[in-house]
């Protein structure tokens, strides 16, 4: 008498009823199934995904209140001095254009989803700027400009050549805008209302972006615009360290 073919019993883990979160923002299943039905935790392929996947949400989370040290030093100061606005739109130009190129391409939102909050807390500031110079009116206007065009750049008017365009000039508008910074700061002898905590969370978070761009997007200019934007923000934190015991007072007395 033949004997019945036994029925493999499915593999189970104790992490299975973290399976859809865990599936949803670090990992494909069959990385899941490598580490917790496999135990193989070892396997490099699955741990780059992990890695680029935590990377990628952290530095989201962190961007939510990357630049609100920056505001808060401005509102408590009451002052932009040593801010450049004309750095800050070039910031604004490259943000936003790394934000539609993203989402023109489908990328997942852990690959660029720092890019929405450091774009609203830019804009933030850039008004800042303008009301404490004097200019209120103006700043008002920016903002309605500003987000305008945004609305314009992320609808299906807006041809994908022109998206492609905006993102290949991500690099030169970091570039000037980080030495426009720079040059400011050299010139006024101090790094002003500059916040610290705010330069040294985007050097560190353009850092990790550039690994997570190459895992995750594939996108060499993606990439490339990271490395920039890793070297400039390394140039303003350097400066930040190097001016740190100097300010406008001292400057003053000095004079």
């Amino acid at each position: 008498m033949a004997s019945p073919v036994m029925e493999e019993l499915p593999k189970n883990s104790v992490l299975d009823p973290l399976k859809g979160l865990l599936l949803t923002y670090f990992m494909p299943e069959s990385c899941y199934d490598e580490f917790f039905l496999n135990f193989n935790f070892l396997d490099v392929p699955c741990l780059k995904i992990v890695l680029s996947k935590g990377l990628g949400i952290g530095i989201i989370l962190g961007s939510v209140m990357v630049k609100l040290p920056q505001i808060l030093k401005l509102m408590g100061a009451k002052s932009a001095d040593g801010l450049s606005f004309n750095s800050v739109l070039l910031e604004l130009l490259a943000i936003t254009g790394t934000m539609a190129y993203s989402i023109a391409n489908s990328f997942p939102f852990s690959a660029w989803g720092e890019a929405l909050f450091l774009m609203l807390q830019t804009v933030a500031i850039g008004f800042l700027i303008m009301h404490y110079g004097g200019n209120t009116v103006k700043g008002v206007l920016f903002l309605v400009v500003y987000f305008g065009l945004v609305a314009l750049l992320l609808s299906p008017v807006t041809p994908m050549p022109v998206v492609m365009a905006m993102q290949a000039s991500n690099m030169p508008a970091i570039i000037i805008g980080r030495l426009i910074q720079v040059v400011t700061n050299y010139r006024n002898g101090h790094t002003g209302q500059l916040s610290a905590i705010t330069v040294f969370m985007l050097f560190a978070g353009s850092l990790a972006r550039i690994f997570t761009s190459i895992q995750e997007t594939g996108d060499s200019l993606m990439a490339l615009t990271y490395v920039i934007s890793s070297s400039c923000n390394g140039l303003i934190a350097a400066q930040l360290l190097y001016y740190w015991n100097s300010s406008p007072a001292q400057k003053k007395k000095t004079e």
